[in-house]
């Protein structure tokens, strides 16, 4: 069912707006609408324009939130200063924790530059101090490929006035260090160069040998390493100490922030003194009471309630209520489109029909409990709503196996309490033997046109639409139409051929006519000028044709309901195939086979049986009175 709605409006001092929401509307569904176009009639309106003054503290305290690796929410009621003055504090405290992190941070990589600058001349065995004080002597710190290297080494290096010493090698380059003589430093440079030689600058810093430096440099990193985890644990320590004030500052925060944004859909009055806020929106008319009476002593805040939705411009929004049973369902309603808020809300109707059929269509005792406790188990621990619907399948699905006999496809451990399905025939005039499931399922699908139409017509009643009343093909025209073919065929299968004759001739005739006719009626009914663009000839045609796609599209949705009992038998052969090839005929079957057969036929034929009677409730019941055009109801605040 669909919650009653009412229209509000709310007024109040403009600077008592924040307590406003904080206090009510926080308690409250409320659906709001944008009130300066809810309110194009009154003069002197203004939207609701200023600055977020809680948003840089909010976005402060969620960024000190993200230090903690788990904040509970806290629920300790703070002012909005309060929260504030608490995210500025902790800032600041962190801010002195982060400003001397990053001078030792800066530290650290300091010397961890100097470290790898170092580290490719481990092989050096002399002092680098000594290396780098030289006056007569230039030196060059580099590297140079492999290939380079052993051609420098073959064909150059005897025949220059150099001195190399090879510290160390990688996978692609040789690292090395060269000496040559002050005068001629620029003669020995060009050739290295020639040679690829890739220069490095070490920086006068370095003590004693590469490897003394590089013991000196890791211990200073790892001294700062451990000032830098003493001083994150402190902060640490710090942060978790205001754990609870942090928690509670961040929800009030971000509690004011979010009830800010709510100015954007809030009007104002045009005054310099005394102005006053306007708030629009949709509550359900149960809340409305109970925000009337919770405000009824609060002399600053103003209430109305537009009970004409007519005076509206907006459409009330759709909140479904339905019993817990067939909540799960309102997923179905969802993926098809909400119900419009004057519209019959098919949520029960889909839950029983789909529920139903699926247990007609897979009728098990074994693999319906299967499908009851699988679905529950997985509505329990999941929260999964399809959980739920398989439950409900299940349950539908071992009441049919009772009534089919069927027990994990055996049918000798238990007697039908109805019949076999792929036993039992009825005798029919005209047709001879047929299945009685197909009759079944063709019977249920007549009952099932017909109740949709009478809700097709309560819909169109609500919208007004008085083509869709009486002359449409599921309106009064088609009930009368489909209702006397279902009473013929009964007639004419009971042996009363002249009274469904009778019938056929009158009741079949008039309905038509009807829709034939339908536009001109419909103008006609509502006084309005009919204007036949086409000519008379044109306007015969089309209704011929529209009349002739009524009577196939009636003939084609009655027989679409066949598979229903068409997946009752195939559900009851493909068990049998089990059966048959785990050896169960010979008295000693193969559990394995049993097993795995109910398996695959429990998930691949629940599956499609899924889809298939799904299929049925959007196209054969769906499409007869439901418009799905309703606009979901958007809370701005949850009850507490």
């Amino acid at each position: 069912m669909i919650e009653k709605m009412k229209f509000l409006s709310i007024t109040g001092p403009k600077e008592d707006i924040d307590r406003v929401i904080d206090t009510y509307l926080s308690k409250y569904e409320i659906h709001l609408e944008n009130a300066l176009s809810e309110l194009k009639t009154v003069k002197n309106l203004r939207p609701y324009i200023e600055t977020n003054p809680y948003r840089d503290a909010y976005q402060k305290a969620a960024e000190l939130a993200k230090l903690l690796p788990a904040l509970e929410p806290s629920r300790r009621e703070i002012s909005v200063q309060q929260a504030a003055d608490m995210v500025e504090e902790i800032d600041r405290q962190v801010q002195d924790f982060t400003k001397d992190e990053q001078e030792l941070l800066s530290k650290q990589n300091s010397l961890q530059e100097s470290l790898d600058r170092i580290l490719p001349f481990v092989g050096l065995n002399y002092d680098l101090s000594a290396i780098l004080h030289f006056k007569y002597i230039k030196f060059r710190f580099g590297r140079i490929s492999h290939e380079y290297y052993r051609k420098f080494q073959d064909y150059v290096y005897d025949t220059i006035d150099t001195v190399l010493y090879k510290c160390r090698e990688d996978q692609d380059y040789v690292w090395l260090v060269y000496f040559a003589p002050e005068t001629i430093s620029h003669q020995i440079d060009a050739i290295y160069a020639s040679m690829h030689f890739e220069r490095f600058f070490l920086p006068d810093e370095y003590k004693g040998t590469p490897t003394d430096a590089i013991h000196s440099l890791q211990e200073d990193i790892d001294a700062i390493q451990s000032d830098l985890d003493r001083l994150r644990s402190q902060r640490a320590q710090m942060l978790s100490e205001r754990k609870e004030d942090l928690s509670a500052a961040l929800h009030r925060l971000e509690t004011y922030s979010e009830n800010f944004n709510v100015r954007k859909l809030a009007a104002c009055t045009k005054k310099d003194v005394n102005t006053f806020y306007i708030l629009c929106g949709w509550m359900s008319s149960r809340d409305a009471a109970a925000f009337q009476k919770e405000i009824a002593d609060d002399k600053q805040t103003f209430f109305f309630a537009e009970d004409d939705h007519n005076n509206i411009l907006s459409k009330p929004p759709t909140k479904l209520k339905n019993p817990k049973l067939f909540r799960p369902f309102e997923m179905f309603i969802g993926m098809y489109g909400l119900p419009a808020y004057n519209e019959i809300d098919p949520t029960v109707l889909i839950g029983i029909v789909y529920s139903f059929l699926f247990g007609f269509m897979f009728g098990d005792v074994g693999q319906g409990l299967c499908l009851l406790l699988g679905g529950l188990f997985l509505f329990r621990k999941k929260k999964l709503n399809l959980g739920a619907i398989i439950s409900c399948c299940g349950f539908f699905s071992t009441i049919f196996g009772f009534l089919f006999g069927s027990i994990f496809g055996f049918e000798h451990i238990i007697d039908p309490v109805w019949l076999r399905p792929m036993e039992h025939m009825t005798s029919l005039p005209f047709i001879g033997k047929l299945n009685t499931v197909f009759i079944t399922a063709v019977s249920l699908g007549m009952g099932i046109i017909l109740m949709t139409m009478v809700l097709n017509i309560i819909n169109s009643v609500r919208s007004h639409d008085t083509e869709k009343i009486w002359f449409d093909t599921n309106g009064a025209a088609g009930l009368a139409f489909y209702a006397s073919l279902v009473l013929t065929i009964a007639l004419y299968m009971t042996g009363r051929p002249l009274p469904a004759t009778l019938l056929l001739i009158i009741l079949f005739v008039i309905p038509l006519g009807l829709m034939f006719f339908k536009e001109p009626l419909t103008h006609l009914a509502e006084k309005k000028a009919h204007t036949n663009h086409g000519g008379k000839g044109m306007f015969v045609v089309q209704g011929f044709f529209e009349l002739f796609e009524v009577l196939l599209s009636y003939f084609s949705n009655t027989l679409s309901f066949v598979r229903v009992g068409a997946f009752a038998i195939s559900h009851a052969a493909m068990m049998e195939v089990v059966l048959m090839l785990s050896g169960a005929e010979a008295g000693n079957p193969n559990w394995v086979v049993v097993v795995l057969g109910n398996l695959f036929v429990c998930g691949m034929e629940g599956l499609i049986v899924g889809i298939q009677v799904l299929r049925l409730e959007y196209y054969e019941l769906f499409s007869r009175f439901y418009r799905g055009t309703g606009r979901e109801f958007k809370p701005y605040g949850k009850k507490n």
